[in-house]
């Protein structure tokens, strides 16, 4: 019997291939807003970051966020990733 595939995404901060489970996406809608996508099929421009708050950490320091969206992130969604990745530990 055939493996299902499993889906690898690289994280924008480590470059890290990880099943899309590990990691979560982040995007910026048509409207230049950002949201977190935990669905992954919303629309928008993507970026997917490892559930860790290290990684989170230095997403902050490094704005490779704002790099990859292309938009300023403001503080209340880091706070909301940081929520998210508190409810999954």
């Amino acid at each position: 019997m055939k493996q299902k595939k499993i889906p690898l995404r690289s994280c924008v901060i480590t470059r890290e291939k990880l099943p899309k489970q590990e990691l979560m996406r982040i995007i910026r809608t048509t409207d230049g807003e950002v949201e977190i996508d935990l669905t992954g099929k919303k629309n928008g421009r993507g970026a997917y970051i490892k559930k860790d708050l290290a990684v989170l950490e230095k997403a902050k320091k490094s704005k490779a966020l704002v790099r990859c969206l292309e938009v300023e992130i403001p503080d209340s969604v880091y706070q909301e990733i940081e929520d998210v990745i508190k409810q999954e530990m």
